[in-house]
């Protein structure tokens, strides 16, 4: 039997990678896609303006970067031309790093949307996911997605799973505009944006430095292993593997 409080939760926060999807779509499918449309991508929309300010944002993470000594690629702005092979290249680098900054996941998000309407992509989702969706909103609970993923990537996720569109289900996406999700703060700011206390919401995580800091801010919790061969050794919370014990009818 799972040990938290059911009569406080009013909310249930999901991460993504790992905990509803299969951690090998984002890296095989998604990261991929991105990776070879990027450069075509940049440069179809070079004279969008919400793309040329997000150029702006990718230069200023640059200039962090190199400040932080993480050795990024070169960056040249003399041209156009060469503001635009800065940036492809660099965010080729961020997205071998797998970085989280906001920049990148915006960038991806757009690219990934041209793939989604193109039906080039389709979001993927475990299979005990849409009925749990389903099941939890019967029962009154608010469905919250937190992803280092923008909340457009989530949307777009979550609105072409092969089941159907699970977005209704869902009240809230928050992405990293609201801090890192490693960051007690960040669960906060959640909470206040939903007008719920930290208490009244159950996060589920594969990681487990998300699972510290949603605790850190009073946030119920349960650690997300779908492998059911692996043990989660030295766990200080609860360890769940799908979503069929969590309020079962």
């Amino acid at each position: 039997m799972l040990l938290f409080d059911e009569t406080q939760v009013r909310a249930i926060l999901l991460d993504i990678e790992g905990t509803t999807t299969p951690i090998d779509f984002v890296t095989k499918t998604l990261f991929p896609y991105a990776s070879r449309k990027l450069d075509g991508f940049l440069r179809a929309n070079a004279a969008d303006a919400e793309v040329r300010a997000l150029l702006e944002d990718l230069r200023t993470q640059h200039e962090l970067d190199q400040r932080n000594g993480l050795k990024p690629p070169n960056w040249r702005g003399d041209s156009d031309e060469e503001r635009l092979h800065s940036s492809a290249a660099y965010g080729q680098w961020l997205i071998a790093r797998d970085s989280k900054c906001t920049p990148l996941k915006t960038l991806q998000g757009k690219i990934w949307q041209q793939g989604y309407a193109s039906g080039e992509l389709k979001g993927e989702v475990y299979p005990d996911v849409p009925v749990a969706f389903e099941r939890w909103k019967r029962q009154g609970k608010r469905i919250c997605i937190y992803s280092s993923g923008s909340a457009l990537a989530q949307q777009l996720l979550f609105g072409s799973v092969a089941t159907g569109d699970l977005t209704p289900h869902i009240a809230a996406f928050f992405d990293t505009q609201v801090g890192a999700k490693s960051e007690a703060q960040s669960y906060r700011k959640i909470a206040a944006a939903v007008s719920l206390e930290t208490s009244h919401f159950l996060f589920l995580s594969d990681a487990k430095k998300e699972i510290e800091a949603a605790r850190a801010a009073g946030v119920q919790t349960l650690l997300c292993e779908r492998d059911v061969h692996s043990a989660a050794a030295g766990s200080t919370t609860q360890v769940i593997h799908d979503f069929n014990d969590i309020f079962p009818e």
